[in-house]
């Protein structure tokens, strides 16, 4: 059977189905509705005359003839893919899109203060930005690249540095300290209420504390726990309890006299922002450009 130019469209949407195991998740990484997908790939099954895929209400399985087709045309299309990416470097200007995954912190700190002059630059590189403290499979939810803190990436992945080492510190209002007292030691902190922070994996993040080769980890007290910093931030400016966090995030407000360092002598590093993508694939242009264009800006040195 002769296979038609509408063939190699589906065949491209049911590679990414079959990555995802998921019409929502394939449609996200191409750009187009779920119905679209399922459309379009009942239509090829009606063509080829065979079942590629098992669906439920929950999850979508390839069938043996569908798992076949995925292994025979898999790499001829990333090829292909890889081809017009290459492309780039004969344009006047950079085309595509990239989609990325970053935590509620390295949007605000490392990303919005470089998107102007990105979309200013590449004005064809189309940026899909999902924000999100949960810890996902990013290749398997059909993103090109995510930024999480160093140290905390899956190890098949290729990592790039975007900013140094940052400085976490434990901070309150001059009310909530002349109200409460100051700590003088980390242990000090069982003694006041603090706003407590959910990790992406729903574990509790302890506060992680050095001075002169002694390291603490404090799990800190508090009727208050979030997953989102300026949700934190907004409880702590009205009084409600200490926060520990990256202090880019806190110089303005401390510069300004609303907030106040504690156990400063206290503070240690933690690894800094890292981009990560697979090793499989060639980096997309657009991704490059956005990591050459952070390392050019520096929004938090490097």
């Amino acid at each position: 059977m002769p296979t038609s130019r509408s063939d190699f469209n589906d065949f491209t949407y049911f590679l990414a189905i079959a990555k995802h195991q998921s019409f929502r998740r394939a449609g996200l990484e191409l750009g187009i509705s779920a119905s679209a997908l399922s459309h379009a790939l009942k239509g090829l099954e009606s063509r080829l005359g065979v079942r590629l895929l098992n669906r439920t209400n929950r999850s979508v399985v390839l069938t043996a003839a569908g798992e076949e087709l995925r292994d025979a045309i898999a790499e001829p299309f990333d090829q292909i893919a890889q081809g017009v990416e290459g492309l780039n470097r004969y344009r006047d200007a950079p085309t595509g899109r990239i989609r990325l995954n970053v935590p509620i912190d390295a949007a605000g700190l490392l990303l919005a203060p470089i998107l102007p002059t990105f979309v200013e630059r590449y004005p064809d590189v189309e940026l899909d930005i999902s924000v999100s403290n949960r810890l996902i499979d990013v290749i398997n939810g059909g993103y090109d690249a995510g930024i999480r803190y160093g140290g905390t990436m899956p190890e098949d992945m290729v990592a790039q540095r975007l900013s140094p080492d940052i400085r976490w510190i434990v901070v309150g209002t001059p009310d909530y300290l002349k109200q409460f007292g100051r700590p003088s030691h980390p242990d000090d902190l069982l003694q006041h209420r603090c706003l407590r922070f959910r990790l992406g994996d729903d574990s509790l993040y302890r506060w992680e504390f050095e001075k002169d080769g002694t390291e603490l980890s404090v799990a800190v007290p508090g009727t208050l726990t979030l997953d989102d910093s300026h949700l934190i931030i907004g409880a702590l400016i009205g009084g409600a309890g200490l926060m520990y966090g990256p202090e880019p995030l806190l110089r303005a407000r401390i510069d300004a006299g609303e907030l106040q360092e504690v156990l400063a002598d206290w503070s240690g590093f933690g690894p800094g922002f890292h981009i990560y993508y697979s090793s499989r694939r060639q980096v997309p242009t657009g991704l490059r450009l956005l990591i050459e264009l952070i390392r050019e800006l520096r929004p938090l040195g490097l």
